[in-house]
């Protein structure tokens, strides 16, 4: 068969295939849900063609959702033209290639072990483009730039259809969302360890999304919904602890009030909202939440006990103060 009867079978303007190695078997069905496996490796069409991404060198395969709205449709046209273990080489006009930085920026983040909030962005990939200054890739913001054409070369290793595999109540992007928690979770904690706690506050913050973004598509109060929940809310006390020694006390109390509102039983809520309360003078409350801490969790009454004489401290001081100001004004 030749490379130009194949460009007549995918029937899009653009793109030539020439196939490197036959696979197997018929073409597999590539309905909506069908998780496919591939390699890929792209290039330039310069005379060196120049690499931009292997992910043999990466060590894993990519896998993508059948209709799960990724971010380059045109692979779903490619791969739906190849047989199992068929490697074929395709020639993409830029209109085809036009958002690969993007997908491109994504995919390495991963690799790399970093954000992989974006995976699938779900706004158009024009949009994107205004949003970036720079992708933090030079060789990417280059092809951001200057749109060119590509080769991609395509591995096909599996097709499983929608039966075939446990089709989590999720797509595979909460999967990688959910493996990003505790790798943030841990790099929140060394910053806040080390004083550094506006980086602190990014990383914890960068972790929450990723769990709402998990929890929308779970049954409110249900089991999964509710593991998810406390493991926001934990995340959200970090990132309190940090606003507290930046000195942001108006949205600690906004937080942790969030907090207390739907789940009355959170003790370091209680404790961190009568810290901030402490803080801005707010002698009634931060009492209340003191003894309510208490009332929780007996075990903190030494703790408990700092704080209030804090407090006093701090209240005796305002009096005096406000005792000397109001002197002068009579």
């Amino acid at each position: 068969m030749s490379a130009m009867q194949d460009t007549l079978l995918l029937g899009l303007e653009g793109i030539k295939k020439t196939i490197l190695h036959g696979g197997t078997g018929d073409v597999p069905k590539f309905i909506t849900g069908a998780k496919v496996t591939f390699h890929f490796r792209t290039t330039l069409c310069d005379d060196e063609r120049t690499v931009v991404d292997d992910s043999k060198a990466v060590g894993r395969p990519m896998e993508i959702v059948i209709g799960n709205m990724f971010k380059l449709d045109v692979w779903e046209t490619l791969l739906a033209s190849m047989r199992v273990g068929e490697v074929a080489q395709f020639w993409c006009d830029t209109i085809h290639t036009g958002v690969y930085p993007l997908v491109s920026k994504s995919m390495r983040r991963i690799a790399e072990g970093k954000d992989p909030v974006d995976w699938h962005v779900r706004t158009c990939g024009m949009a994107n483009m205004f949003a970036y200054h720079t992708l933090g890739y030079q060789d990417l913001d280059q092809l951001m730039k200057e749109p060119r054409p590509l080769f991609f070369i395509l591995e096909l290793m599996q097709v499983l259809q929608p039966s075939e595999y446990n089709r989590e109540s999720w797509a595979l992007n909460d999967v990688e969302r959910l493996k990003a928690v505790p790798v943030l979770h841990g790099q929140g904690n060394k910053l806040y360890k080390q004083a550094r706690y506006q980086e602190a506050t990014l990383k914890y913050k960068e972790a929450i999304i990723c769990v709402k973004n998990v929890q929308t598509k779970e049954k409110a109060w249900e089991a999964p919904w509710l593991k998810l929940e406390k493991m926001a809310h934990t995340l959200t006390l970090n990132y309190c602890q940090c606003l507290l020694r930046m000195e942001e006390f108006y949205e600690v109390i906004e937080h942790t009030s969030d907090i207390i509102n739907q789940h009355p039983g959170v003790t370091k809520a209680f404790y961190l909202r009568g810290k901030a309360h402490a803080e801005v003078w707010n002698e009634a409350e931060a009492r209340q939440d003191f003894s309510k801490v208490l009332d929780l969790n007996p075990d903190m009454k030494k703790t408990v006990k700092k704080e209030l004489g804090v407090l006093n401290m701090r209240m005796e001081d305002k009096n005096q103060e406000d005792r000397l100001k109001y002197k002068g004004m009579f």
